[in-house]
């Protein structure tokens, strides 16, 4: 069974599953979270969504426990001035302003002025200047913002986010990936669930993969690749000679193949490790200048198909 530790971890998971009638949507999933980002990743049904429900408390497990700060949520509402969600529904007011759907919020927490917080909030997303239009008013990823507002206006130790970059525009995405990778870097929890793969790959320190409701693999991107040692890694290589380049190294039986094209080649290793070793030498014996080395299927795109698409 695969299980994913955290260091200093802050949420738990101890065997959970959780069922809908006949549909097992998360089974005995055992996991920790701690600080920093780390990116929830899977197809669509594999229970991504109801994991965080059940980390949040919205959803009860039909077994296992949850932990957050030591408690469960569900029977210590004390640990909600500590958490966030952003969900990945419309869950916005569209009669209200962003700056009246963020107070609110605040009021909710009973923050001691929430006026103040809901701007401070507002500001980091970057919505000061469009705090008093109707939420109704607003694009989709506007309204995403201010959902992150929202979640953050009470300062939480524990961020989850459910397809947090949904409707946005690139310029948005940057700025809300820096808030996230920031608030990782502070020390804090966040979860981030996605589908968009190098969005996740640029904001988490560590993936945990899900297929049909099950943990499939859990780590950071190039340890994951690594491990999977019965998977070719796919190299390339930049040199002034390819084809001499690719006459040496075929002959290696740790090399399952070479495509060669102008000025690279594309070398599928068996043993990645041996062709970094024999490469300099091979090199400086054939009279060729190698200009670039890098693996190109180390990507979490690669990684995910890999591990959750069936490879």
């Amino acid at each position: 069974m695969t299980v994913a530790t955290a260091t200093s971890p802050t949420v738990t998971l101890q065997g959970v599953s959780r069922w809908f009638g006949q549909k097992v949507a998360v089974s005995e999933i055992t996991a920790e979270f701690g600080a920093g980002v780390t990116g929830l990743l899977g197809p669509n049904g594999a229970g991504k969504t109801t994991l965080l429900r059940i980390l949040t408390g919205l959803i009860r497990p039909s077994e296992g426990a949850v932990s957050v700060f030591g408690s469960d949520p569900r029977s210590d509402p004390s640990v909600y001035s500590r958490i966030a969600l952003v969900p990945e529904d419309e869950n916005v007011y569209g009669f209200l302003s962003a700056a009246e759907f963020v107070t609110h919020n605040a009021r909710l927490q009973k923050l001691p002025d929430p006026g103040a917080a809901a701007r401070r909030a507002l500001a980091l997303v970057d919505l000061t200047e469009v705090a008093e239009r109707q939420l109704a008013g607003f694009s989709k990823g506007m309204r995403q913002r201010a959902k992150v507002a929202a979640a953050l206006v009470h300062d939480p130790e524990v961020v989850i986010l459910d397809e947090p970059l949904n409707g946005t525009d690139p310029i948005q995405r940057a700025h809300l990936t820096r808030i996230f990778v920031d608030m990782g870097r502070q020390g804090r929890t966040v979860i981030v669930s996605s589908h968009v793969l190098h969005e996740v790959e640029r904001m988490a320190d560590r993936v945990i993969a899900m297929v049909d409701g099950r943990l499939a693999a859990s780590g950071t991107v190039p340890a994951l690749r690594k491990a999977m040692s019965d998977i070719p890694l796919q190299i390339r290589i930049d040199c002034d000679q390819p084809r001499r380049m690719a006459a040496a190294l075929v002959e290696r039986d740790w090399v399952g193949g070479i495509t060669v094209e102008e000025g690279s080649l594309h070398v599928r290793a068996l043993d990645a490790e041996q062709l970094g070793r024999a490469l300099p030498g091979l090199a400086k014996g054939l009279d060729v200048r190698i200009t670039r080395v890098d693996p190109e299927d180390e990507s979490l795109e690669s990684v995910f198909r890999y591990l959750v698409e069936g490879r």
